[in-house]
């Protein structure tokens, strides 16, 4: 039996969980989060997993998105467990690719996938994300440049992008 270790924890944009088993971190819940959450996850990926709290199994995994929140990280260094149906895999490594600072349309990933037409498809993935902030969806918008959908709400999406354009002023504005 698999087994999923968890904790929680404070950062400075509220609350935090994580989700980590063997191969790696697996799970992110933001605070205020829509949809399904922890529960609904391991239902759909790990439905006879064991649930153990555990900090230790996700130390790494804690500091380095703490880091991050804090502006003093912008590369995440971390073995991940990414589960999905391969469509939504294949849109978290490219989501993944995306540098800090920088954004893409969903038009943009789906072109890069090869699927020009799946831009929807990249969106939907990108709403089921089990791991924001590492899986950097938040730097996904729409072909404009404004902002849609993001599971920590867009008020959070805005806060993120603010912070990673404020660290890199000579890129000029996101949005």
């Amino acid at each position: 039996m698999e087994t999923i270790h968890t904790a929680s924890f404070d950062s400075s944009i509220g609350q935090l969980s994580v989700a980590s088993t063997q191969s790696g971190l697996a799970h992110l819940a933001l605070p205020c989060a829509a949809g399904r959450g922890l529960a609904g996850w391991r239902q759909s990926h790990y439905p006879q997993a064991e649930l153990r709290e555990g900090y230790e199994p996700n130390r790494v995994a804690i500091q380095q998105i703490s880091e991050f929140l804090d502006g003093k990280r912008e590369i995440f260094d971390l073995p991940l467990d990414l589960r999905g149906t391969a469509f939504q895999v294949e849109v978290y490594r490219e989501v993944a690719a995306v540098p800090y600072g920088e954004w893409r349309s969903y038009a943009e990933v789906a072109r890069r996938l090869g699927r020009p037409k799946a831009f929807r498809a990249v969106g939907a993935a990108n709403a089921v994300n089990p791991i924001p902030l590492v899986i950097p969806c938040h730097r996904v918008l729409a072909s404009n440049g404004q902002l849609q959908g993001y599971a920590g709400g867009l008020a959070l999406k805005a806060r993120l992008l603010a912070m990673e354009n404020a660290s890199r002023p000579d890129q000029g504005q996101l949005l």
